[in-house]
């Protein structure tokens, strides 16, 4: 051991899956990433991603260390696109003494962290009143974003489209029966968005044209988008950005020029950098949804859900005596 240096104590906790999920749940989610981003936006605390490209896929790495919080850290994405694989792995440093804290499997957090801040972002973007939701896809995304939506808002009833009609069924009996409210499966697109308050987008197509279009959605409705989060990616209907009278951004920057969604729109003549703002300056009512026109809510997802998350868990995780202290660790040297 290097003079001066010493091992994290306690030592470093791994939190597995299984772990995350017993430890996680949406109202504490949402609550913890609504005070997070209701805090002064500071992009040095959260710089962009970085993606470094493999011989299979690429390796994306999420550094943040939210204000106010007690760790920084980053979440690494490793992803064999040749092969369909992907890992996530979140690290927890001490902001204080710079101590390994944690190490958590992030698969499951990315999901949870994704559908909460939308649910954040919802609890002032949503009309007091009984409102009906389209869901686009059937996966773990899309019922994630309808589980936390229903937590914030007063859903009466449920449409859900995808390409299999098996998996949409499935959706629709499970869903119905866990939430307490009527949900249909319908075959298309437009079957499930015309009319409906509220559009929760968690797919994209192959071919990645859009799932969404302008000419199903309603005047004033509600658009959730979190499958577009790469430039290549493509989930909204220029035109659909084109109608919107108000974007909200949970990463500005990434969000205007690296999403598909906004790349393309601009592409097409429309301009969705004058009307997008970013979630810290709505949730910190620096900014409100326009009285009237339809309101985007676009996520390319960040590191700093994952860390605010992730911080949650791991006092959580300590408080009940979960995870896995592991038995070496890293040193933390004096410079």
């Amino acid at each position: 051991m290097t003079d001066g240096s010493f091992l994290a104590q306690p030592p470093t906790l791994f939190l597995t899956d299984d772990d995350v999920a017993a430890l996680a749940d949406w109202d504490g989610a949402i609550a913890a990433l609504r005070e997070a981003y209701s805090r002064p936006d500071d992009s040095r605390r959260t710089p962009e991603r970085t993606v470094a490209v493999t011989d299979a896929g690429w390796q994306r790495v999420m550094p943040s260390a939210p204000a106010g919080g007690r760790f920084g850290g980053s979440k690494t994405i490793a992803a064999s696109i040749r092969n369909g694989l992907a890992s996530y792995l979140i690290t927890l440093f001490d902001q204080n003494d710079s101590r390994l804290a944690a190490l958590i499997d992030g698969n499951r957090i990315t999901g949870i962290r994704t559908a909460a801040t939308a649910a954040a972002a919802l609890t002032a973007l949503l009309p007091d009143r009984p409102l009906t939701a389209a869901v686009v896809g059937s996966g773990f995304e899309a019922r994630a974003q309808l589980r936390a939506a229903a937590r914030v808002a007063r859903l009466e009833s449920a449409r859900v489209t995808s390409p299999t009609e098996a998996n949409r069924e499935r959706f629709a009996t499970e869903l119905s029966a866990e939430l307490g409210i009527p949900i249909t499966a319908v075959a298309s697109g437009a079957d499930a968005v015309t009319g409906a308050d509220l559009v929760l987008c968690a797919a994209r197509s192959r071919d990645e044209t859009p799932t969404v279009l302008a000419g199903w959605v309603k005047e004033d409705a509600t658009i959730v988008s979190v499958g577009s989060t790469t430039p290549s990616q493509r989930e909204l209907d220029p035109a659909l950005v084109g109608r919107a009278a108000f974007v909200v951004a949970d990463a500005l920057a990434e969000v205007l020029h690296d999403s598909g969604d906004m790349i393309a729109a601009r592409e097409a003549g429309f301009d969705p950098d004058a009307v997008t703002v970013s979630l810290h300056d709505l949730l910190s009512r620096q900014v409100s949804r326009p009285k009237r026109g339809i309101a985007v809510y676009k996520s390319t997802g960040s590191g700093f859900q994952d860390i605010v998350l992730a911080e949650q868990l791991y006092h959580r995780a300590v408080a009940q005596g979960r995870g896995t202290p592991l038995p070496v660790g890293i040193l933390t040297i004096r410079k």
